[in-house]
């Protein structure tokens, strides 16, 4: 198929119902129209080989809305919001040629937040973390690994894997756009496991771990990370699969590391965190809204793409309300923990409220406002059932 760059839009006789003010002023505004257009870069969805064809390409349509939307965002929006989003890592930031603050946005800071909080529940459940200097300084130490350096290192090998989907869905992207090489990226990849294993080790030698636990879990943590991303295996096509991989590495990894590093992973809590992540599907799958253009085109099979938006987004409320309502009847008839299966129950109630508000009615539009909104009562749910399994575990 022969493939072009998308070329300006048809001009058509001026009717003689305009004024001469705006015959003047229609052909400099199709002109800037057309520059606009052409600095769309189309890319073909096998190949990332210009598109020359002059009939319609596919994705024309879903490239030239996102990179309209994108150019508007940076317009409209506030210069320091941009540049806070731009660091984070959070859709519609402002771009830089600072290559440190290319490197820090790949890492997605904002989705360490997470996995650190992971490792405080986990520490809370083991029952044997004391607010000392030594117990804090271990607890920051593993935060450091489960957030900057292996979240760090799963958002860097996702981006890289995904230049292709950014190239349509998100073209402004650190990679897609130019501004880190990929030989760069690559090195970056290398650097944030290398640190991980490396600090994982330490702190096993730090806990006196005969069995070198937080390193195995490390292993597995960054395996999974790597087929999630990468082919051949490359999870997240497989919709299901793709998500609960996603969720359980978000909930259970780092609270099994934070619980191994100040007393023992039992078998209960193993079970109960890896269901708890079923919650993380849901929180996985609302990502997934923002890229079904591009999903949809390269064959990835997102449960958005799948199921439709209109069914994803019942799955998502689904599995992380079900799931939160059945640890609180576990913490209740399980547990015995009465006072915190209340909490927990009470801080689901929020989160119904903002799914039914932002969610529901357009998951594609509102999937960032009501994640910053709803998660906050997920996390201290997490936390809420790591303190109720750590007081179940010094009762006698």
């Amino acid at each position: 198929m022969n493939h072009t760059r998308l070329a300006g839009p048809c001009t058509c006789p001026l009717s003689s119902l305009h004024d001469t003010q705006t015959r003047r002023t229609a052909p400099a505004r199709s002109l800037n129209r057309a520059r606009a257009l052409r600095s769309v870069q189309i890319v073909d969805s096998r190949s990332l080989t210009p598109c020359y064809s002059r009939r319609p390409c596919p994705g024309r349509r879903a490239v030239s809305v996102r990179a309209a939307q994108q150019e508007k965002e940076k317009k409209d929006g506030n210069p320091f919001t941009a540049n806070v989003s731009q660091l984070l890592g959070i859709r519609g930031g402002s771009q830089t040629a600072d290559k440190w603050k290319i490197r820090l946005q790949l890492t997605k800071p904002v989705t360490w937040i997470p996995l650190i909080w992971g490792v405080l529940c986990g520490a809370a459940a083991s029952g044997e973390f004391h607010w000392n200097v030594t117990d804090v300084a271990k607890s920051l130490t593993c935060m450091g690994l489960s957030g900057p350096l292996l979240t760090g290192y799963t958002q860097t090998l996702n981006d890289y894997e995904d230049r292709e989907i950014d190239a349509i869905n998100e073209p402004n992207r650190p990679i897609p756009s130019g501004a880190i090489t990929e030989d760069e990226v690559k090195v970056q990849i290398a650097a944030l496991l290398g640190g991980g294993l490396a600090l994982a080790y330490a702190l096993d030698r730090w806990a006196g771990h005969d069995n070198p636990v937080i390193l195995e879990l490390t292993i597995f943590g960054s395996f999974i990370s790597y087929i999630y991303s990468a082919p051949p295996l490359k999870l997240k096509q497989t919709g299901w699969a793709g998500s609960y991989a996603l969720g359980s590495s978000y909930i259970a990894l780092p609270w099994w590391a934070g619980q191994a590093l100040f007393g023992h992973l039992t078998l209960d809590v193993m079970v109960l965190t890896v269901l708890y992540s079923i919650a993380g599907l849901g929180i996985a799958i609302v990502n997934d809204f923002k890229s079904i253009e591009g999903d949809r085109e390269l064959g990835l099979q997102s449960l958005p793409v799948a199921f439709g938006v209109d069914v994803a987004k019942w799955i998502t409320v689904g599995t992380i309300d079900v799931t939160q309502i059945s640890v609180a009847a576990y913490l209740l008839l399980g547990l015995h923990q009465p006072l915190y299966a209340g909490i927990l129950a009470a801080l689901v109630a929020p989160q119904i409220f903002f799914q039914a508000k932002y969610f529901i009615p357009d998951p594609i539009k509102n999937d960032v406002t009501y994640q910053a909104r709803a998660q906050p009562f997920l996390v201290f749910g997490l936390l809420t059932t790591g303190l109720a399994v750590g007081h179940s575990n010094m009762m006698p």
